[in-house]
């Protein structure tokens, strides 16, 4: 089943990003934001094999996120054929190959963006993960592919724990999806992206700079609206991502190139609430109406609750030992307020999310007169978010 053919266009999801969507930041950002599609952060192939309990971990996801996409890399088709099982397996509704990562590690491996020099490679490995898609589905169990007794239980006991399924997942065929670049080097999006065609995948997620760009200069939007063009009457859905920081953009981006969706990442971070208007734009491209909706300001009050909700969220899910990495979160949510830059040089220093809650609380305390004019912000009990599974 291709769920991305049943998403109102434009679709208007979570872009993946390493170290940032976690399960945590996903189940934020799907509960307050409700984007159209979440991806995973992307998970090494390699971990099935060698660090299983870890790849299970990565892969953690709540319910409220669906359709929820698990993103995977590497470059050995045997390896995203057994991995393409497991993704299966955990009830994920869509599988989306990582072919645009511009790490230096990751892309001197032959991992990531670094398959677009090897255009064979990549389509070898699109086949290996759609037949072990529909071997899958046509009954092949994991036991047939010799995983270990150990870490088929763990994936059972992840699907009871998230949703309490305990009879098998219905098997059924889910879409194949890439996520990559314009080039490697230069922009070479026409051959590229005629290649991917090939394969006849759901979607092409294609963010508008090359792998030696990174994230420096501008996201060539030009060059999407020629993949759009190239991609016309072929099946495959194309998605734009870069540069977007609202839905005025997405919407300008929308009509300026024909994507079929825009996949939002860094604006994200710290604004899970980003996505709310997102029906709004689609009734603006639907009717060809202008956008005029004015995007009111997340309040203070919310804001610190969204705070405190998503750090015990993750304390929760990953233990205060991990905390650490819930800081960028916290620095990210302090800022466009009075006081900001003082908030977050306190939570580059938060263990544990009591030490979180107990900085915002005397942040108001001391900053009635700074404060002055802004909202009241009231520090409710927090209610216990539905995790998915158990750290």
């Amino acid at each position: 089943m291709n769920f991305w053919r049943n998403i109102a266009k434009p679709i208007i999801g979570l872009a993946p990003m390493d170290g940032v969507t976690d399960a945590s930041f996903r189940y934020i950002t799907a509960k307050h934001g409700a984007p159209d599609v979440t991806l995973t952060e992307f998970v090494n192939i390699q971990s099935a094999f060698h660090s299983p309990h870890t790849l299970i971990k990565d892969f953690i996801y709540s319910e409220i996120e669906r359709p929820v996409v698990a993103q995977i890399y590497g470059k050995t088709p045997e390896l995203f054929y057994q991995v393409a099982h497991i993704v299966c397996e955990l009830g994920f509704d869509g599988l989306d190959i990582n072919m645009g990562c511009p790490a230096k590690k990751v892309a001197a491996s032959g991992c990531g963006a670094a398959l677009i020099r090897t255009p064979e490679l990549a389509r070898e490995i699109i086949r290996a993960a759609r037949r072990g898609i529909q071997d899958w589905r046509d009954g092949q169990t994991l036991a047939d592919l010799a995983l270990p007794a150990e870490v088929i239980e763990q994936i059972e006991a992840a699907n009871r724990r998230r949703s309490g399924w305990t009879k098998p997942i219905e098997r059924r065929a889910i879409p194949v999806s890439v996520k990559t670049r314009l080039g490697y080097d230069r922009v070479v999006i026409e051959d590229w992206l005629s290649t991917l065609l090939k394969e006849d995948i759901a979607v092409v997620s294609l963010h508008g700079r090359t792998l030696a760009q990174g994230y420096k200069g501008g996201a060539d939007w030009g060059a999407i609206a020629r993949a759009v063009k190239i991609a016309k009457n072929s099946g495959t859905l194309i998605l734009g991502n870069g540069d977007v920081q609202d839905m005025r953009d997405v919407c300008r981006r929308v009509r300026e190139t024909g994507v079929d969706g825009v996949l939002i990442g860094r604006s994200a971070q710290g604004a899970p609430w980003l996505f709310r208007n997102k029906q709004a734009v689609k009734q603006a491209l639907s009717s060809g109406a202008d956008f005029l909706l004015e995007e009111t300001p997340v309040s203070l009050d919310e804001r610190f609750q969204i705070i405190v909700e998503h750090s015990e969220h993750f304390e929760r899910l990953c233990g205060s030992s991990r905390f650490v990495a819930m800081r960028k979160h916290l620095t990210w949510y302090c800022r466009n307020f009075r006081g900001a830059a003082e908030m977050r040089a306190q939570m580059t220093r938060a263990s544990n999310a009591a030490e979180v809650r107990r900085t915002l609380a005397d942040f108001l305390t001391r900053g009635e007169e700074v404060h002055a004019g802004s909202p009241a912000v009231h520090m409710y009990p927090a209610q216990p978010a539905m995790l998915s599974v158990s750290a």
